[in-house]
């Protein structure tokens, strides 16, 4: 199994399709791994080179309580591989640190997708009643280092989404959620400190400009939404959708319809 060594880590990556092909980088949300693009990747490898990793405190990576850079880690793979740029495509976590290198190392994004995403700095959000009650039953989970039971409700609290039940949804999608974040528990007590970006790029995404492709789920929660509508406002050359009878997932979810718009407007743009 492929590992690159960073300062402090051991990176597990996967690759699919021709080197000299244009380049995908996929980045996974928080509440997943790098296999939550398994739907998508024979399709995207069919006229690109496909890579993905797990980020630290993820899946098969492992990593030490330093103090990092999810850029540069991102950054590190590239040039491991001979990638002089790539479209990055980012769920939620994975689409901020999209932004975020979008931001800081311009030359090497082709374009950038997000999925439920913001950028880093965003200000805080208001919740609804039932999100906030939520939150608190993540941090009484985390309090209680109950991780089981943290990895649980922050699956229905986003891929589920606050306002569904999940006993109306695909058995297959919910089952497919919970094992995402599942195993990653064995990473609780790892401790690595992310380096954030200096100023954070709120205030620059307006600097990034390759076209931009931000999505997100209909369910999924308020901060996400408000991010969605900030980030096509604001990005010089963004489109937007908008997934219906989804949330935070919707590449998981409606694995089919995510895969379509992503290869129409990979298309469109020449990427």
């Amino acid at each position: 199994m492929p590992h690159l060594s960073v300062p402090g880590a051991s990176l597990y990556y996967e690759t699919e399709g021709a080197l000299s092909s244009p380049a995908i980088l996929l980045l996974h949300a928080g509440i997943a791994n790098l296999r939550m693009w398994d739907p998508q990747v024979a399709a995207l490898a069919a006229r690109h080179f496909v890579v993905r990793f797990d980020a630290r405190g993820f899946g098969q990576t492992s990593t030490e309580n330093v103090a990092f850079s999810n850029r540069a880690d991102a950054v590190a793979l590239l040039d491991h591989l001979g990638i002089a740029f790539a479209t990055l495509v980012g769920c939620s976590r994975g689409g901020s640190i999209a932004i975020d290198i979008a931001v800081e190392s311009p030359d090497r994004v082709a374009g950038l997708v997000t999925i439920g995403s913001g950028p880093s700095g965003f200000p805080e959000v208001e919740l609804t009643e039932l999100e906030d009650a939520r939150f608190d039953e993540l941090d009484e989970a985390f309090d209680d280092r109950d991780w089981h039971r943290l990895a649980r409700l922050e699956v229905a609290l986003w891929a589920i989404g606050p306002t569904r039940d999940e006993k109306s949804l695909d058995p297959e999608f919910v089952a497919t959620a919970y094992a995402l974040n599942r195993v990653n528990v064995v990473h609780a007590e790892e401790n690595p400190i992310p380096i954030p970006l200096e100023p954070p790029a709120s205030n620059r995404v307006i600097d990034i400009e390759v076209p931009a492709l931000v999505t997100v789920g209909e369910f999924d929660v308020t901060p996400a939404l408000a991010q969605y509508e900030y980030l096509l406002s604001t990005l010089p050359f963004a489109s937007g959708c908008t997934f219906r009878d989804t949330a935070h997932l919707p590449s998981v979810e409606l694995p089919d319809e995510f895969e379509r718009v992503l290869l129409d407007w990979l298309t469109s743009n020449g990427l």
